[in-house]
């Protein structure tokens, strides 16, 4: 009986092989908590504060709502929420990326909506019915490059003040964390470090640094990315302790910014303890995200919602005003019923430019980019 030879088989390299990186699964959630800041805003701008929404509603909003319009001015604390989320989805998705297409995410992801969004508003600002005056074709240009702002062109979108945050905060993340490539401890150092500069800000009263380092904003996105750390591994306790640091800082930059009870003519009154309560819900939903207690909530209309949320709010407050003015003032529909419609309207709106804007241009401005 002849006995043949093993084949011989590749030799498995010594020591112990580096653990696979778990791919991350879409945290449904967090697209509805999107959609739940971007209401509160919407709220706010309908509801919560008196300049020009109060020529849509031919009085003060704080007449049209007795009563909710106190709790709709916490609305604009949606923003805060906001940026705790984008310092989680930035992390997350520059995690292991290279930077060109981390770059081209972030550009096709705002860009395509944004466009449209700011030559729909110019275009309906131009109708009589509007009732507003449209900017110069010069400064509608200069809007498209989203730096109106450094710039002081006056702004197409009321809200594009906070995606100039947003961009500031993408090419911080883009230049120290992503370039040299994402770690734990980079990404630690990058907290810290943006933490103390935006403290050291402060109290420089340097416009640049200001610009540069944003001391109101910086704890929320920070906060962001540590819950990130922690969605990572839990017992991570420098994660945790970068997002009791983060709130702690931002709910002094949000009472200091908006507790408003020594003006007489304020339209509401917000309490301290109120301003910190939604700042703390903030974080408190996005940590719960992290941990994965909220992963039973994994319908697919959330992942809709999410989609809806970005040109939700890029339309809704200037085509808000015009949908309010046509329906409460030209129709004589009540308030209420005029908030829920424009509401309604709005998300309406924002599903055809997800549908025909978004979803055709997002991939291949991305592909485009990547090139």
């Amino acid at each position: 009986m002849t006995v043949r030879p093993a084949p011989d088989l590749p030799r498995r390299p010594e020591g112990p092989s580096p653990a696979p990186r778990p791919r991350e699964t879409r945290l449904r959630a967090l697209d509805g908590l999107r959609l739940v800041a971007a209401l509160m805003v919407a709220a706010y701008h309908y509801g919560g504060r008196g300049g020009e929404i109060t020529q849509s509603w031919g009085s003060s909003a704080q007449r049209q709502f007795p009563t909710l319009h106190t709790y709709f001015s916490y609305g604009c604390l949606g923003v805060q929420v906001f940026f705790v989320i984008s310092g989680f989805v930035i992390c997350m998705s520059g995690w292991g990326r290279p930077l060109k297409s981390f770059f081209a995410s972030r550009a096709s992801r705002l860009l395509p909506a944004y466009w449209v969004a700011v030559l729909l508003v110019t275009a309906v600002f131009a109708l009589p019915v509007a009732a507003q005056k449209a900017l110069s074709p010069s400064d509608v240009m200069v809007n498209m490059t989203m730096l109106q702002m450094p710039l002081g062109v006056d702004r197409v979108l009321g809200v594009c003040w906070t995606l100039w945050a947003e961009v500031r905060f993408y090419v911080l993340f883009a230049l120290c964390v992503v370039l040299p490539g994402a770690s734990r401890r980079r990404v630690i150092m990058f907290c810290a470090g943006w933490t103390l500069a935006a403290a050291i800000t402060q109290t420089a009263h340097l416009p640049l640094l200001d610009t540069v380092f944003m001391p109101e904003y910086a704890s929320f996105f920070i906060g962001g990315v540590g819950l990130y750390l922690v969605h990572r591994d839990r017992r991570d306790v420098y994660a945790w302790g970068i997002v009791v640091v983060s709130f702690l800082i931002g709910q002094h930059y949000a009472v200091k910014s908006l507790w408003n009870a020594s003006d007489p003519n304020a339209f509401a009154h917000r309490t301290s303890l109120g301003i910190v309560l939604v700042v703390a819900f903030g974080f408190v939903a996005v940590a719960a995200i992290a941990l994965g207690w909220l992963n039973w909530a994994d319908w697919r209309w959330l992942t809709v919602a999410g989609a809806l949320t970005y040109p939700f709010y890029l339309v809704h407050e200037h085509l808000g005003w015009v949908a309010v003015r046509v329906l409460h003032r030209s129709l004589g529909i009540p308030s209420s019923v005029t908030f829920a419609l424009t509401i309604a309207s709005m998300l309406v709106l924002a599903w055809l430019l997800n549908k025909l804007v978004e979803k055709p241009l997002t991939p291949r401005l991305r592909n485009a980019l990547q090139r």
